[in-house]
This record gives C-alpha cells, sequence and structure tokens, in this order.
C-alpha cells in the first residue's frame, strides 16, 4: 500500500513537471514576458447595465473625453523582458467578452485572431497588440462581418517576441458607440465574475515562455 501512494505521488510529481504551468509563468516576476501578465483590454459602458437588456443593444463608451470619433480609444506600452538579441515564443491566452470586427490584408489564424494587416470597418471596437521587434501587430476579434453580437472568446496564439522589445495594446471603439453585453456574459474565473462585467474585454495571461 505504501509503495502504492509513493508510486501515485511520483507519478502527480511528473505529471505536474511535464505539463506547462500558468500558475507558474503568472506569479515569478523575473519572467521575460511578467509586464505583460494579466494586461486588460476595457471598453466599460458609460451607463449602468439594465436589468433587463434589449437584444443587439449598443450604448455609449465611458472611455469618451470629447469627439467621440477620435477619444474612444487607449493605447498602453509595456516592455518586454528577457535577454537583448534573443527571441522568445511567447504562448498567450485571451479571454473575454467582445464584438466582431472584420480586417482585412493579413492572415487569420483560428477564428479570432489576425495577424497583420488593417481594420476593415469604421465603426466596431479594434483590439490591437504590436510587437517593436519583429515588428508585427495581431488583431484579436477578428469575424467573417459584423453585427449587433456580442460573445466570450477563450483561445491561446503562439507569437514572436525579441527581448527588450516594446508591446504595445491597442483599443479603438471608432466611434463613441459600442455593443453593449445585453447577454450578461460572463467568462468563469475573470473578475468581475461570477458577475457580468458592463462592457466589453479581453484578459491576456501569459502561458508559457520559450
Amino acid at each position: 500500500m505504501i509503495n502504492a501512494l509513493r508510486f501515485a505521488a511520483v507519478l502527480c510529481a511528473s505529471l505536474f513537471l511535464a505539463v506547462p504551468c500558468h500558475r507558474a509563468v503568472a506569479a515569478d516576476p523575473a519572467s521575460p514576458a511578467a509586464s505583460i501578465h494579466g494586461f486588460r483590454f476595457e471598453f466599460p459602458c458609460k451607463e449602468p447595465m439594465p436589468e433587463n437588456p434589449k437584444e443587439g443593444a449598443s450604448g455609449p463608451s465611458a472611455l469618451v473625453t470629447g469627439d467621440p470619433k477620435t477619444t474612444d480609444n487607449f493605447t498602453v506600452k509595456r516592455r518586454f523582458g528577457g535577454e537583448a538579441g534573443k527571441r522568445y515564443k511567447v504562448t498567450l491566452r485571451f479571454r473575454g467578452v467582445v464584438e466582431p470586427m472584420m480586417y482585412k490584408g493579413g492572415q487569420q489564424v483560428g477564428e479570432y485572431f489576425y495577424i497583420g494587416g488593417e481594420k476593415n470597418n469604421g465603426t466596431y471596437n479594434i483590439y490591437q497588440i504590436s510587437v517593436s521587434s519583429p515588428q508585427s501587430h495581431f488583431f484579436l476579434n477578428r469575424q467573417d462581418k459584423v453585427g449587433h453580437q456580442i460573445f466570450t472568446i477563450d483561445y491561446t496564439q503562439t507569437i514572436e517576441i525579441d527581448g527588450g522589445a516594446e508591446i504595445t495594446f491597442h483599443g479603438d471603439g471608432q466611434n463613441g458607440m459600442m455593443i453593449t453585453n445585453f447577454k450578461k456574459l460572463v467568462v468563469p474565473d475573470i473578475a468581475p465574475a461570477p458577475a457580468p462585467f458592463n462592457g466589453q474585454f479581453i484578459q491576456i495571461d501569459v502561458v508559457d515562455v520559450q
């Protein structure tokens, strides 16, 4: 019986070491990707969430401070760690509640991730990550068409980042309005769960760095 228990403990330890641990990456302040782990794009709604939202409802963005066409946006820059001259493969997990957006001139990967290119619509929310080296940019909420829809995302994607590169997170609502979280969607284990977020967001967690 004791031998069996010891075998089980060794087996569990082996499995633990063989599988990348999300928490280990997140908890390590020395990780090259520590500066970007947990970053959140947020498009909060200006108005309180109604008790019974209307299907397909849109609402004003709380980001707007002036002209809705020029102030419904934000840009945050972070410095990636690591060693200069080294290139890292960074696996990111994207979770959130978003509206659809179309892009063109780049490469679609999976259902939502889009490499390169540019926007292909002038009114829906843009979620973009840019890397200074190797120079590249990515969009996170790609769809074939836009419309008054809201949906959750949960996917991973690996990108390349050079040591010391600048990472730019850019969100642009384009017109001061957004599709509200009229379905009251919740992403499990992501704040403010179990309550729905009043607006849209994407949280980025670092899964692995090689």
